[in-house]
């Protein structure tokens, strides 16, 4: 049976892990972060000589890359081979070589697949799952689809506050950076059609979490009753 996928786009510092999270929490649904693997194969190939940048435009580098991740939001957990990487992911060298990892066109294509596996096995009857393309390109059909944005300064904010051992200049190119390039494939702060449209800027973390409930249970009503 496949779940019940709730999906929730957005930009950098946006606040859709934490929240996303959140909600698949309280509601008791699995919860899937998609930008979890391109962190994971970034620090794999600054650790493991084959799966390099000049290695990653191969298809056939998935078959070194054994990437497994926790889609249990109460349990959560990022490993590459036997290493727990779920901190290491979340470093400040990472996120500078994440973006060069993202643009790969096999890189990218691998994860589009590997996410719709990791949602069709996961033990829940609905998923929460966030990641910049899912409400578009990951997952268009998704029952409810979110993006979640926030004004720059307050992404950036928020961003300096998950890095670990990153100050807030490095963040900030970091941001902006990753915003430029991925402008040049999808319109990030625009919802496309169908897809529901949550400014957290002026919004505190719970408010955001039941706005985003409030409508995860509108659509599924309405689901029901179509």
């Amino acid at each position: 049976m496949i779940p019940f996928i709730v999906a929730i786009d957005g930009p950098a510092g946006s606040g859709k892990s934490s929240v996303s999270k959140e909600v698949a929490r309280r509601l008791g649904f699995g919860y899937l972060d998609t930008g979890a693997a391109y962190r994971a194969l970034a620090w794999a190939s600054m650790n493991d000589p084959k799966l390099s940048a000049d290695n990653l435009a191969d298809p056939g580098f998935a078959q070194n890359f054994d990437y497994s991740i926790s889609t249990n939001p109460a349990d959560y957990w990022v490993s590459v081979g036997e290493t727990d990487v779920t901190d290491a992911i979340r470093e400040g060298k990472i996120a500078e070589s994440v973006s060069k990892v993202a643009s790969i066109p096999a890189v990218r294509a691998f994860m589009k697949a590997k996410t719709r596996q990791i949602v069709d096995e996961a033990p829940f009857e609905a998923v929460v799952v966030e990641g910049r393309d899912i409400t578009t390109v990951v997952a268009p059909d998704a029952k409810i689809r979110i993006l979640l944005t926030a004004r720059e300064a307050v992404r950036l904010e928020r961003r300096s506050a998950e890095l670990l051992g990153a100050n807030s200049a490095t963040v900030a190119r970091q941001v902006l950076e990753r915003d430029a390039s991925d402008s040049k494939v999808v319109d990030f702060m625009t919802p496309a059609p169908g897809v529901q449209l949550v400014d957290s800027s002026d919004l505190n973390f719970e408010q955001t979490v039941q706005t985003v409930i409030g409508l995860i249970e509108q659509g599924s009503s309405k689901d029901s009753n179509d």
